[in-house]
Order: C-alpha cells, then sequence, then structure tokens
C-alpha cells in the first residue's frame, strides 16, 4: 500500500478508503474530515442532498478526496448503491463506521408502535445493512467496521427505550461478528458515545414520531464533535474493540457491572433532579 492517499496526502490511513454514514452533519461530518486529514479517500452519506451537498464542497474545497451518495440506509438496495458508490469512485473499501442514527425523547408506554420501530431500524438496520452490503469488499481488504453505540447501551435511560436498545444491539453484534469472523482478519470495534454537542437539526423524536428540540445540558457535562471524532478516529487506527468515551462512561461501566440497582437509582435521582434540561 502506499504512502499517500487517493490526491497524495499522507497520514496513518493513506491510500486507503472509507464510508461513514450519517456524514452529512455532526459527529459522522467531523469523523468525515478527520479520516480526511489522515489520507483516506472519504464517501459520505446523508438523506439531505443538500446538507451532503454542502458538506462534499467545503471538504473538497479543504483539498480532500471525497465521493457522496445520498442514500437510507435502513434501505438494504440504497446502501448496496452506497457501497458501490465507493467502489466506482476509488476501487476499494478499508473503512466502514457507521454512525446515522435517529434518537428519541419519549417514554415507552406513549410511544406509538411505528415510532419506535422508526428509532429501532435506524440504530440497528442502519448499521447492519451497510455492513451486509460492505462485507465483501471489507474481509478482501481486512478492513475495519466501527459501530458508534452510546454511553445508554451500557446502562438504560429514561425517555430512550428504542435507542437504548438499538444501540445495545449493535454493540453486542460487534462481539458475535467478530467471534464469527476472527478468521478474516476485520476489525469490529464499538464506540460508545457520551453527552456531545449536537448540530440544531439532528433527529430526535417525540411519542408521536414528530421532532422535538434537542436537550439542552450544561457545556462542562459535553464533548465537541470534534473531540468525539478525534476519540473515535484513533479508535479505528488502533483497531480497538470497545472505547467507551469520558470518565461519566467509564463510571457507568463500573457501576453497572457491580452495583446495577445503585446505579438506576443515581439515573432516576438525576433525571428528575435535571428535568429541566430536557425542557
Amino acid at each position: 500500500m502506499s504512502d499517500a492517499g487517493p490526491a497524495g496526502r499522507r497520514g496513518p490511513f493513506a491510500g486507503q478508503v472509507a464510508i461513514v454514514t450519517g456524514s452529512e452533519s455532526g459527529i459522522g461530518r467531523e469523523t468525515a474530515r478527520l479520516l480526511c486529514e489522515s489520507g483516506a479517500a472519504v464517501v459520505l452519506n446523508g438523506r439531505n442532498a443538500e446538507r451532503l451537498g454542502q458538506t462534499r464542497a467545503a471538504l473538497e474545497t479543504a483539498g480532500f478526496t471525497v465521493a457522496s451518495c445520498v442514500a437510507d440506509v435502513t434501505d438494504y438496495a440504497a446502501c448496496e448503491l452506497l457501497v458501490n458508490t465507493a467502489i466506482d469512485a476509488f476501487g476499494r473499501l478499508d473503512i466502514l463506521v457507521t454512525n446515522a442514527s435517529i434518537s428519541q425523547r419519549a417514554y415507552f408506554a406513549d410511544m406509538q408502535p411505528d415510532v419506535f420501530k422508526q428509532v429501532m431500524d435506524s440504530n440497528v438496520y442502519g448499521s447492519v445493512f451497510p455492513l451486509k452490503a460492505a462485507l465483501p469488499h471489507l474481509i478482501k481488504a481486512r478492513g475495519s467496521v466501527t459501530f458508534i453505540s452510546s454511553i445508554s447501551a451500557l446502562n438504560g435511560m429514561p425517555s430512550g427505550s428504542a435507542y437504548c436498545a438499538g444501540k445495545a444491539a449493535v454493540a453486542n453484534l460487534a462481539h458475535t461478528l467478530r467471534l464469527e469472523l476472527a478468521d478474516t482478519g476485520v476489525h469490529f470495534g464499538v464506540v460508545h458515545i457520551g453527552f456531545t454537542q449536537n448540530d440544531p437539526e439532528k433527529r430526535v423524536l417525540a411519542a408521536d414520531g414528530q421532532p422535538v428540540p434537542i436537550a439542552h445540558r450544561p457545556p462542562r457535562w459535553q464533548k465537541t464533535q470534534a473531540e468525539v471524532a478525534a476519540i473515535i478516529v484513533r479508535h479505528i487506527r488502533r483497531r480497538r474493540q470497545r472505547t467507551v468515551i469520558s470518565a461519566l462512561g467509564q463510571l457507568i461501566v463500573l457501576v453497572h457491572t457491580y452495583f446495577p440497582r445503585f446505579g438506576d437509582w443515581v439515573v432516576l435521582t438525576t433525571i428528575r433532579r435535571m428535568r429541566h434540561f430536557y425542557e
């Protein structure tokens, strides 16, 4: 493999090609940017053609090698198109980051079944379908797959039932695939992100499926999108199995493992005391 990327750029991912789903904005956009800075050619993805075009134009103006594909990753045929975009543009695929997802702010008892399914589909099939379409190319390249999960997958969070369940599912999927495909040389990793500053257009659904404003939290609780993206890219470069972002995330792992009832009490107490940040 050459030390220089498709456009002569050097870095740890020089010569490699990545797909980042949900990269028209937010964490996905910043992850794509850092992969580009590290030498990769990146295929951008999203459902909003205008935002996707703006992100592609900004990265191309910065001198990066990118392609883009408008695709709903809960549609398998669209995922095949996404993967074919990478192969047609760059001839190979080395890295897949399944970042696209829909969040929620609704209690289970109030949720319409189709809304629950929409959130689950985004978080589960939105990872499964791109991977299924990409897997033969990733096996050929002995490449890398990173599922973007959440610290809420480690310990359930009130008003996030479908989101938490979906993020927990992909974490267990990664573990299963690591065992099933151990002889392929493909890396399967999970990054559990914590509280992160979000774009205003981030999709968060109410019980009836209508969009709701994103939750406002004290800045000291949040990492920037660029900080989270840097952790994701480092995770990929080191081919880690699991990365839990933030001290809070590490604490959740510890408490959930050894003191689960205490952990539930802390979550419920914190949610009640901080409810005004969700209004």
